[in-house]
């Protein structure tokens, strides 16, 4: 039932799939939205791989960094030439799978144009303003960033440094960069491919600050891409990954730009410099909560393919022996492996499920806000938020374990991990600081449990479990007729639990501190609480897609999903011990759940990396290869290497050579 297995593979990771018990055609269509979406994938995979400008010279790991911009550069024009060949409304789906397997995890100087610069216009800029810039943006005629992070302040927007002056004499703001500290910095594409840039200034007029706001401004002249008067930039240097994007720094020195460059759609300056201010104050954080909506699904992507790295490596590299004089035996069949290796995909499926979700979210929003109508703004905040946090770090963990998983090799490049922990590592850190995130989701509860309080809770869906009583102890009896309603309700009360535990924490710091000392010095336990929250929304959202899965892949996405939720409790056991809610022989059950999960995973662990349905094109990784030839890859990898390319190097010819020879001659 694999379509995976070809004639040459390795025969053990041929025997994996033939164990498989579903359908991996059944349940790739299942990650992926459907059959039809499954389609796409394949006929734009095969197109991508037909066009010779999508190839690299070598493999990217052995070009300098100018040699991946260049290379880049190469392939992104490639790419945006070829945009006919998917459906350019889908970015979630076609537009994102695109760029995976035209760009890789290396980015390139277009990136932030078309998720962040195109974005602001379309969401930020009025009627007038939309037919000036989004046609040039969209025709390649401008290359565009967005410039908000500065030197001295990222997560913190009220305190930004860079000031925009509006000037009612000229019609103009003037641009200021008053201190090192209000430099522009992070921005892809910023330092030396951008002529353009959306820039988040503090706006002020009339003597008075009116915070930040977004200004369309030009960096480098058209024809010479030199940079324009006053405005000094470029490229900030290596990075822990990400190296053939130009990320920048940015200043201005009374940088003169027309006030019709203010994006206006919801806040306005008028010729006089009056100032209108937007119908709902978080209008404004439109393009930030369009990036973490599709971070959910990217981590979700880089942590899967993290497991199928691991995964199928585990099947075909043996090691040791379970039973002496029985030969080695596959890494994959230690349970320590198991154990370190699925929670991983596990998270993965979770995660992708709730990709999904935010991702239609964000787009019933979007719909929404056209009217005018911002009911569920804040929701949207909320979630995305708190999902951003908690999905981005338990990637990062889970990549680093997948990693560790396969021992020394695993440290090699051409494993594919330091490329993938590189690219969404960064995502704990933009588009807001993890614990900064945290802390926005615990205002949300810390005014929801004031409502319970106070008997006036009207709590969404996502937060009625605060409002609930909830039981004393868990009903688990054994794991084996432990519900989906059970596991949920005891989820729910840990992260009830937490929320009050924080409410009572700051309402009696309250009594002795100024509001913002109260709230700082419970921020831990406000950050344990939004945790919690958002796991539960994790587990309840999996659980529930599980639910409507096809009976024929249901059984083994269930234990896919009981792993998932079995890992939270028993990595928080003091929750549910501490006040007598579980008892040890209950957590006992779920630990037995737990090792019962490997188990019946164990011999569907392939067929599940498989149904994320990955190309060696996008996985790029000698390691988690289809054919599971790992050995001989990974010689023909080295060859690439420059050193290889002469037998005696400079190094040993002026400084080793000597040496030794100095030696021996005193022997």
């Amino acid at each position: 039932m694999s379509r995976w297995i070809q004639e040459g593979d390795n025969v053990d990771i041929t025997n994996e799939r033939e164990k498989g018990t579903f359908d991996t055609e059944r349940l790739s269509a299942w990650i992926h939205g459907g059959t039809d979406v499954l389609k796409r994938r394949r006929e734009i995979l095969e197109f991508v791989k037909s066009v010779d400008d999508f190839k690299d010279p070598v493999p990217i790991e052995f070009l300098s960094r100018e040699e991946r911009i260049l290379n880049n550069a190469r392939k992104v024009v490639a790419m945006t030439d070829n945009t006919d060949q998917i459906d350019g409304s889908d970015f979630f789906g076609e537009g994102m799978y695109y760029q995976a397997l035209t760009m890789g995890r290396d980015l390139h100087a277009m990136s932030l144009h078309y998720v962040m610069f195109i974005p602001t216009l379309q969401g930020q800029t009025d009627d007038e303003q939309l037919d000036e810039w989004l046609t040039k943006a969209i025709s390649r005629a401008v290359v565009g960033t967005y410039a908000q992070t500065e030197l001295g302040h990222g997560t913190n927007l009220s305190k930004l440094e860079t000031t925009a002056t509006y000037d009612p004499a000229t019609e103009e703001f003037v641009l200021n960069s008053p201190t090192i500290t209000a430099a522009k910095w992070w921005p892809g594409g910023l330092g030396k491919s951008s002529n353009y840039a959306v820039v988040v200034a503090q706006l002020y007029t009339k003597g008075e600050c009116k915070g930040p706001h977004p200004f369309i401004v030009q960096l480098r002249e058209d024809d010479t891409h030199l940079p324009l008067k006053g405005i000094r930039l470029g490229d900030i240097g290596p990075k822990l990954g990400i190296n053939g994007n130009d990320n920048g720094f940015l200043l201005f020195d009374k940088v003169r730009i027309p006030r019709k460059h203010l994006l206006m759609r919801y806040a306005k300056v008028k010729p006089d410099g009056t100032y209108v201010a937007p119908a709902h104050s978080k209008l404004g954080y439109g393009t930030m909560v369009f990036v973490r909506s599709i971070m959910i699904k990217d981590q979700s992507t880089q942590l899967a393919a993290a497991a199928t790295i691991a995964t199928r490596y585990a099947s075909v590299r043996r090691q040791g022996e379970i039973t002496p004089g029985k030969g080695e035996v596959q890494i994959l069949d230690y349970q320590t492996q198991q154990f370190r290796v699925f929670p991983q995909l596990a998270r993965a499926f979770a995660f992708m499920a709730a990709a999904t979700e935010i991702r239609d979210l964000y787009m019933t929003v979007t719909e929404q806000l056209t009217h005018g109508n911002t009911e569920l703004l804040a929701e949207l905040h909320v979630l995305s938020s708190g999902l951003k946090s908690v999905v981005s770090w338990d990637t990062a963990q889970g990549i680093e374990q997948c990693r560790l998983a396969c021992g020394g090799h695993g440290y090699s490049q051409a494993s594919g991990f330091p490329e993938i922990y590189g690219y969404a590592v960064g995502g704990c850190t933009y588009e807001g600081e993890n614990l900064v995130m945290l802390l926005q989701v615990a205002r949300f509860l810390m005014r929801a449990a004031e409502e319970v309080r106070k008997g006036t809770a009207k709590l969404a869906d996502i937060g009625a479990y605060i409002g609930r009583t909830g039981a004393k102890s868990s009903r688990l009896t054994t794991h084996h007729h432990y519900t989906d309603v059970q596991l949920v309700e005891d989820l729910e009360h840990a992260a009830r639990k937490q929320v009050f535990r924080a409410y009572d924490r700051l309402k009696k710091a309250q009594q002795h501190l100024k509001p913002e000392d109260a709230w700082n010095s419970v921020s831990v336990e406000l950050a344990k609480a939004s945790r919690w929250h958002v796991r539960v929304y994790l587990v309840k959202n999996f659980l529930h897609k599980v639910s409507l899965a096809p009976q024929d892949l249901k059984f083994v996405l269930v234990d896919v999903a009981r792993l998932y939720a079995y890992d939270i409790i028993t990595s928080s056991i003091g929750a549910f011990l501490e006040d007598g809610y579980m008892t040890s022989n209950q957590m006992n059950e779920i630990k037995e759940g737990i090792y019962e999960c490997l188990a019946k995973i164990r011999p569907n662990a392939v067929s599940l990396v498989d149904s994320w349905d990955y190309d060696d094109k996008e996985l790029k990784s000698v390691l988690g290869r289809r054919d599971g030839n790992v050995y001989p890859a990974l010689l023909e990898w080295a060859q690439n290497s420059q050193l290889n390319k002469t037998e005696v190097l400079p190094s040993h010819t002026k400084y080793l050579g000597p040496m030794m020879k100095d030696a021996r001659s005193k022997l």
